[in-house]
């Protein structure tokens, strides 16, 4: 059974970029291994993040999130079984936060910025969905042939 969970969560400190990237090349080594698919979005020390697999793995990925160190204020934004993955073409997308318009965020948003803990969980799904289909994700998964 495929389920899709949806998250927020706060850097307990300012993230350099290379720790960013870090994470990220994790995911991209670990994921496909396990199945999961998804898109990971920062800004302003704000994580949104969506994760697809099978129910055992995204729940047990889900439980490491909460434990790492280098998060806190871990919220469940959303949490559904799908019959299709949204993010099939990402063992782990990455938003390019600085590439979101801000008529974007003020679409899903009360103050057109990126703060998923004010906005319901299906806002902040269906804005990272906008923003697959605006290109706004880099980081492309490396096993489907993409850059």
């Amino acid at each position: 059974m495929l389920v899709r969970l949806l998250y927020a969560s706060r850097a307990r400190e300012p993230l350099a970029a290379d720790v960013l990237d870090a994470i990220l090349e994790t995911s991209l080594a670990q994921n496909p291994r396990h199945g999961i698919t998804g898109v990971l979005c920062h800004s302003n020390s704000i994580f949104l993040q969506a994760l697809e697999g099978s129910r055992e793995t995204v729940s047990r990925l889900y439980l490491n999130i909460g434990q790492d160190k280098r998060h806190h204020d871990v919220v469940l934004l959303h949490f559904e079984e799908i019959a299709e993955r949204a993010f099939s073409g990402w063992s782990m997308g990455r938003v390019n936060a600085g590439k979101i318009n801000a008529a974007t965020l003020l679409k899903y948003s009360a103050q057109g910025e990126l703060d998923p803990y004010r906005m319901p969980g299906a806002a902040s799904l269906a804005l990272l969905k906008e923003l697959i289909a605006g290109a706004s994700i880099v980081g492309r998964s490396s096993d489907r042939g993409r850059s």
